[in-house]
Protein backbone atom coordinates (compact mmCIF):
# COMPACT_ATOMS: atom_id res chain seq x y z
CA UNK A 1 0.00 0.00 0.00
CA UNK A 2 1.45 3.44 -0.90
CA UNK A 3 2.44 5.71 1.94
CA UNK A 4 -0.07 8.44 2.79
CA UNK A 5 1.34 11.88 2.13
CA UNK A 6 1.07 14.73 4.58
CA UNK A 7 -2.48 16.15 4.34
CA UNK A 8 -1.12 19.68 3.80
CA UNK A 9 1.59 18.91 1.22
CA UNK A 10 1.13 19.95 -2.41
CA UNK A 11 -1.98 21.19 -4.16
CA UNK A 12 -5.43 19.92 -3.09
CA UNK A 13 -5.65 17.77 -6.23
CA UNK A 14 -2.20 16.33 -5.57
CA UNK A 15 -3.15 15.57 -1.97
CA UNK A 16 -6.15 13.66 -3.25
CA UNK A 17 -3.98 11.65 -5.61
CA UNK A 18 -1.42 10.73 -2.96
CA UNK A 19 -3.68 10.11 0.04
CA UNK A 20 -6.82 8.59 -1.52
CA UNK A 21 -7.68 5.41 -3.43
CA UNK A 22 -10.39 4.91 -6.03
CA UNK A 23 -13.16 2.48 -5.10
CA UNK A 24 -16.23 1.30 -7.00
CA UNK A 25 -19.26 -0.45 -5.51
CA UNK A 26 -21.59 -2.42 -7.80
CA UNK A 27 -24.87 -4.26 -7.26
CA UNK A 28 -26.50 -7.22 -8.96
CA UNK A 29 -30.24 -6.83 -8.41
CA UNK A 30 -33.22 -8.84 -9.53
CA UNK A 31 -35.57 -6.49 -11.38
CA UNK A 32 -39.11 -6.58 -10.00
CA UNK A 33 -40.66 -4.58 -12.83
CA UNK A 34 -41.14 -5.81 -16.35
CA UNK A 35 -42.63 -4.30 -19.48
CA UNK A 36 -45.82 -5.88 -20.79
CA UNK A 37 -45.56 -8.09 -23.83
CA UNK A 38 -46.98 -6.83 -27.12
CA UNK A 39 -50.03 -9.04 -26.63
CA UNK A 40 -50.59 -7.76 -23.10
CA UNK A 41 -50.18 -4.15 -24.23
CA UNK A 42 -52.69 -4.72 -26.99
CA UNK A 43 -55.25 -6.07 -24.49
CA UNK A 44 -54.61 -3.15 -22.16
CA UNK A 45 -54.92 -0.68 -25.04
CA UNK A 46 -58.28 -2.16 -26.05
CA UNK A 47 -59.64 -1.41 -22.59
CA UNK A 48 -58.95 2.29 -23.17
CA UNK A 49 -59.68 2.38 -26.87
CA UNK A 50 -56.03 3.21 -27.56
CA UNK A 51 -53.41 1.95 -29.97
CA UNK A 52 -50.87 -0.45 -28.46
CA UNK A 53 -47.91 1.26 -30.17
CA UNK A 54 -48.69 4.44 -28.25
CA UNK A 55 -49.03 2.77 -24.87
CA UNK A 56 -46.21 2.17 -22.41
CA UNK A 57 -47.05 -0.19 -19.55
CA UNK A 58 -45.33 -2.49 -17.09
CA UNK A 59 -46.08 -4.86 -14.25
CA UNK A 60 -44.66 -5.35 -10.79
CA UNK A 61 -43.51 -8.93 -10.30
CA UNK A 62 -43.18 -8.91 -6.51
CA UNK A 63 -44.58 -6.93 -3.62
CA UNK A 64 -41.60 -4.82 -2.55
CA UNK A 65 -43.47 -3.82 0.62
CA UNK A 66 -43.10 -7.34 1.97
CA UNK A 67 -40.90 -7.35 5.07
CA UNK A 68 -38.47 -9.88 3.59
CA UNK A 69 -37.97 -7.81 0.44
CA UNK A 70 -37.63 -4.63 2.48
CA UNK A 71 -34.90 -6.29 4.52
CA UNK A 72 -32.96 -7.00 1.33
CA UNK A 73 -33.45 -3.43 0.09
CA UNK A 74 -32.36 -2.09 3.47
CA UNK A 75 -28.96 -3.74 3.10
CA UNK A 76 -28.45 -2.00 -0.23
CA UNK A 77 -29.51 1.40 1.12
CA UNK A 78 -27.21 1.09 4.13
CA UNK A 79 -24.31 -0.09 1.98
CA UNK A 80 -24.64 2.91 -0.32
CA UNK A 81 -25.03 5.31 2.61
CA UNK A 82 -21.93 3.89 4.31
CA UNK A 83 -19.84 4.05 1.12
CA UNK A 84 -20.82 7.66 0.46
CA UNK A 85 -20.18 8.66 4.07
CA UNK A 86 -16.65 7.26 3.85
CA UNK A 87 -15.72 8.66 0.46
CA UNK A 88 -15.50 11.71 -1.77
CA UNK A 89 -17.00 12.06 -5.25
CA UNK A 90 -14.93 11.47 -8.37
CA UNK A 91 -15.87 12.45 -11.95
CA UNK A 92 -16.15 8.88 -13.20
CA UNK A 93 -19.41 6.89 -13.01
CA UNK A 94 -19.60 4.67 -9.94
CA UNK A 95 -16.14 5.62 -8.66
CA UNK A 96 -15.46 7.47 -5.41
CA UNK A 97 -12.30 8.23 -3.43
CA UNK A 98 -11.56 6.75 -0.02
CA UNK A 99 -8.66 7.42 2.32
CA UNK A 100 -5.85 4.92 1.86
CA UNK A 101 -5.78 4.48 5.63
CA UNK A 102 -9.41 3.33 5.46
CA UNK A 103 -8.92 0.59 2.86
CA UNK A 104 -8.95 -2.30 5.30
CA UNK A 105 -11.78 -1.12 7.62
CA UNK A 106 -13.98 -0.21 4.65
CA UNK A 107 -13.33 -3.57 2.99
CA UNK A 108 -14.18 -5.29 6.27
CA UNK A 109 -17.45 -3.40 6.55
CA UNK A 110 -18.32 -4.21 2.93
CA UNK A 111 -17.73 -7.89 3.68
CA UNK A 112 -20.21 -7.63 6.54
CA UNK A 113 -22.77 -5.95 4.29
CA UNK A 114 -22.27 -8.68 1.70
CA UNK A 115 -22.79 -11.42 4.30
CA UNK A 116 -25.92 -9.67 5.57
CA UNK A 117 -27.25 -9.40 2.03
CA UNK A 118 -26.71 -13.13 1.42
CA UNK A 119 -28.57 -13.91 4.63
CA UNK A 120 -31.44 -11.55 3.78
CA UNK A 121 -31.77 -12.98 0.27
CA UNK A 122 -31.95 -16.49 1.71
CA UNK A 123 -34.84 -15.36 3.94
CA UNK A 124 -36.52 -13.72 0.95
CA UNK A 125 -36.12 -16.91 -1.08
CA UNK A 126 -38.03 -18.80 1.59
CA UNK A 127 -40.91 -16.35 1.01
CA UNK A 128 -40.60 -16.54 -2.77
CA UNK A 129 -43.42 -19.03 -3.37
CA UNK A 130 -45.80 -17.00 -1.20
CA UNK A 131 -44.82 -13.80 -3.01
CA UNK A 132 -45.41 -15.44 -6.40
CA UNK A 133 -48.83 -16.65 -5.27
CA UNK A 134 -49.74 -13.12 -4.15
CA UNK A 135 -48.50 -11.75 -7.50
CA UNK A 136 -50.63 -14.28 -9.37
CA UNK A 137 -53.72 -12.97 -7.57
CA UNK A 138 -52.85 -9.33 -8.11
CA UNK A 139 -51.73 -9.56 -11.73
CA UNK A 140 -54.49 -11.81 -12.99
CA UNK A 141 -54.00 -12.59 -16.66
CA UNK A 142 -50.79 -10.54 -16.70
CA UNK A 143 -49.09 -13.13 -14.48
CA UNK A 144 -46.61 -15.34 -16.30
CA UNK A 145 -44.60 -18.17 -14.76
CA UNK A 146 -41.74 -17.44 -17.18
CA UNK A 147 -41.19 -14.04 -15.51
CA UNK A 148 -39.88 -15.72 -12.38
CA UNK A 149 -36.65 -17.65 -11.76
CA UNK A 150 -36.60 -20.92 -9.84
CA UNK A 151 -34.80 -19.23 -6.96
CA UNK A 152 -33.63 -15.77 -5.94
CA UNK A 153 -30.33 -17.07 -4.60
CA UNK A 154 -27.47 -15.42 -6.49
CA UNK A 155 -29.69 -12.75 -8.09
CA UNK A 156 -28.80 -10.11 -5.50
CA UNK A 157 -25.20 -9.25 -4.75
CA UNK A 158 -22.86 -6.41 -3.86
CA UNK A 159 -19.26 -6.29 -5.07
CA UNK A 160 -16.48 -3.73 -5.01
CA UNK A 161 -13.15 -3.13 -6.63
CA UNK A 162 -10.36 -0.57 -6.71
CA UNK A 163 -9.96 0.63 -10.30
CA UNK A 164 -6.82 2.45 -11.35
CA UNK A 165 -7.43 6.10 -12.16
CA UNK A 166 -3.78 6.87 -12.88
CA UNK A 167 -2.15 6.82 -16.35
CA UNK A 168 -0.93 3.31 -17.25
CA UNK A 169 2.82 3.24 -16.77
CA UNK A 170 3.43 1.23 -19.95
CA UNK A 171 2.41 4.28 -21.99
CA UNK A 172 5.51 6.08 -20.76
CA UNK A 173 7.66 3.83 -22.92
CA UNK A 174 5.24 3.08 -25.74
CA UNK A 175 4.11 6.63 -26.41
CA UNK A 176 5.41 9.57 -24.38
CA UNK A 177 2.91 11.91 -26.06
CA UNK A 178 -0.07 9.72 -25.16
CA UNK A 179 1.30 9.35 -21.65
CA UNK A 180 1.52 13.12 -21.29
CA UNK A 181 -2.05 13.50 -22.54
CA UNK A 182 -3.23 10.89 -20.04
CA UNK A 183 -1.40 12.70 -17.23
CA UNK A 184 -3.17 15.92 -18.15
CA UNK A 185 -6.52 14.16 -18.31
CA UNK A 186 -6.04 12.54 -14.90
CA UNK A 187 -4.90 15.85 -13.41
CA UNK A 188 -8.04 17.55 -14.70
CA UNK A 189 -10.17 14.81 -13.15
CA UNK A 190 -8.61 15.31 -9.76
CA UNK A 191 -9.02 19.07 -10.09
CA UNK A 192 -12.70 18.39 -10.75
CA UNK A 193 -12.80 15.97 -7.80
CA UNK A 194 -11.67 18.81 -5.53
CA UNK A 195 -14.50 21.00 -6.82
CA UNK A 196 -17.00 18.16 -6.42
CA UNK A 197 -15.88 17.56 -2.82
CA UNK A 198 -16.24 21.24 -1.95
CA UNK A 199 -19.70 21.39 -3.53
CA UNK A 200 -20.84 18.22 -1.77
CA UNK A 201 -19.72 19.46 1.65
CA UNK A 202 -21.23 22.90 1.09
CA UNK A 203 -24.57 21.55 -0.13
CA UNK A 204 -24.83 19.07 2.75
CA UNK A 205 -24.01 21.74 5.31
CA UNK A 206 -26.62 24.00 3.76
CA UNK A 207 -29.31 21.31 3.95
CA UNK A 208 -28.49 20.46 7.56
CA UNK A 209 -28.38 24.08 8.72
CA UNK A 210 -31.57 24.97 6.88
CA UNK A 211 -33.41 21.97 8.33
CA UNK A 212 -32.30 22.64 11.89
CA UNK A 213 -33.11 26.35 11.61
CA UNK A 214 -36.56 25.51 10.27
CA UNK A 215 -37.16 23.09 13.15
CA UNK A 216 -36.07 25.69 15.72
CA UNK A 217 -38.40 28.38 14.42
CA UNK A 218 -41.94 28.64 15.74
CA UNK A 219 -44.89 27.11 13.95
CA UNK A 220 -47.93 28.96 12.67
CA UNK A 221 -49.50 28.65 16.11
CA UNK A 222 -46.47 30.16 17.83
CA UNK A 223 -45.46 26.87 19.41
CA UNK A 224 -42.04 25.33 18.77
CA UNK A 225 -41.91 22.70 16.08
CA UNK A 226 -41.20 19.12 17.03
CA UNK A 227 -37.82 17.83 15.91
CA UNK A 228 -36.03 14.55 16.41
CA UNK A 229 -32.66 14.06 18.06
CA UNK A 230 -31.35 13.00 14.64
CA UNK A 231 -31.59 16.60 13.40
CA UNK A 232 -28.76 17.55 15.76
CA UNK A 233 -27.00 14.20 15.54
CA UNK A 234 -26.79 14.46 11.75
CA UNK A 235 -24.87 17.70 12.09
CA UNK A 236 -22.40 16.07 14.50
CA UNK A 237 -21.89 13.24 12.02
CA UNK A 238 -21.28 15.77 9.24
CA UNK A 239 -18.62 17.58 11.29
CA UNK A 240 -16.81 14.30 11.96
CA UNK A 241 -16.96 13.26 8.30
CA UNK A 242 -15.70 16.70 7.25
CA UNK A 243 -12.82 16.39 9.72
CA UNK A 244 -11.82 13.01 8.28
CA UNK A 245 -12.25 13.71 4.57
CA UNK A 246 -11.59 17.43 4.23
CA UNK A 247 -8.49 18.16 2.12
CA UNK A 248 -8.20 21.80 3.20
CA UNK A 249 -8.79 23.07 -0.31
CA UNK A 250 -11.08 25.99 0.56
CA UNK A 251 -10.39 28.24 3.57
CA UNK A 252 -13.86 29.79 3.26
CA UNK A 253 -15.50 26.38 3.57
CA UNK A 254 -13.25 25.43 6.47
CA UNK A 255 -14.15 28.63 8.33
CA UNK A 256 -17.84 28.19 7.64
CA UNK A 257 -17.92 24.61 8.93
CA UNK A 258 -15.97 25.71 12.02
CA UNK A 259 -18.52 28.46 12.65
CA UNK A 260 -21.48 26.09 12.31
CA UNK A 261 -19.78 23.66 14.67
CA UNK A 262 -19.15 26.44 17.20
CA UNK A 263 -22.83 27.41 17.14
CA UNK A 264 -24.10 23.93 18.05
CA UNK A 265 -21.15 22.69 20.11
CA UNK A 266 -22.34 21.17 23.39
CA UNK A 267 -26.02 21.74 22.60
CA UNK A 268 -28.26 18.77 23.33
CA UNK A 269 -31.62 18.20 21.58
CA UNK A 270 -33.54 18.26 24.87
CA UNK A 271 -32.03 21.64 25.75
CA UNK A 272 -33.43 23.06 22.54
CA UNK A 273 -36.85 21.66 23.37
CA UNK A 274 -36.83 23.04 26.92
CA UNK A 275 -35.16 26.44 26.52
CA UNK A 276 -36.89 28.95 24.18
CA UNK A 277 -34.10 31.52 24.66
CA UNK A 278 -31.41 29.03 23.64
CA UNK A 279 -33.54 27.88 20.73
CA UNK A 280 -33.90 31.44 19.45
CA UNK A 281 -30.19 32.20 19.88
CA UNK A 282 -29.13 29.07 17.98
CA UNK A 283 -31.68 29.77 15.24
CA UNK A 284 -30.37 33.33 14.82
CA UNK A 285 -26.75 32.22 14.61
CA UNK A 286 -27.55 29.45 12.17
CA UNK A 287 -29.45 31.90 9.99
CA UNK A 288 -26.19 33.83 9.70
CA UNK A 289 -24.37 30.68 8.70
CA UNK A 290 -27.07 29.88 6.17
CA UNK A 291 -26.75 33.29 4.52
CA UNK A 292 -23.03 32.69 4.00
CA UNK A 293 -23.71 29.17 2.63
CA UNK A 294 -26.18 30.65 0.14
CA UNK A 295 -23.61 33.21 -0.94
CA UNK A 296 -20.88 30.63 -1.44
CA UNK A 297 -23.21 28.39 -3.45
CA UNK A 298 -24.10 31.28 -5.76
CA UNK A 299 -20.53 32.49 -6.15
CA UNK A 300 -18.42 29.35 -6.23
CA UNK A 301 -15.67 28.24 -6.15
CA UNK A 302 -14.21 31.10 -4.07
CA UNK A 303 -15.72 33.89 -2.02
CA UNK A 304 -14.39 35.48 1.15
CA UNK A 305 -16.44 35.15 4.30
CA UNK A 306 -17.03 38.79 5.11
CA UNK A 307 -17.46 38.36 8.82
CA UNK A 308 -18.31 35.77 11.39
CA UNK A 309 -22.08 35.48 12.05
CA UNK A 310 -22.98 36.93 15.42
CA UNK A 311 -25.75 36.06 17.88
Amino acid sequence: MPMTASPLRGSPAQRLRTSMAAMRVSFTWFGVRKALSDEQKARAADAFGAEGDFLSAGKKLLDTRDSAFRAVSSVRHRTVAYFKAKSLPFPEPGVRLIRQDDLEPISGEMNRFQAELIESVAALDERFDALKSAARERLGRLYSVSDYPESLIGLFDVSWDFPSVEPPDYLRQLSPDLYRQECERVQSRFDEAVRLAESAFLEELGRLVEHLTERLSGGDDGKPKVFRDSVVENMAEFFERFRQLNIRSNPDLDALVAEAQRVVRGVEPQQLRDDPTLRQRIATQLAGVQSVVDGLMVDRPRRAILRRPRA
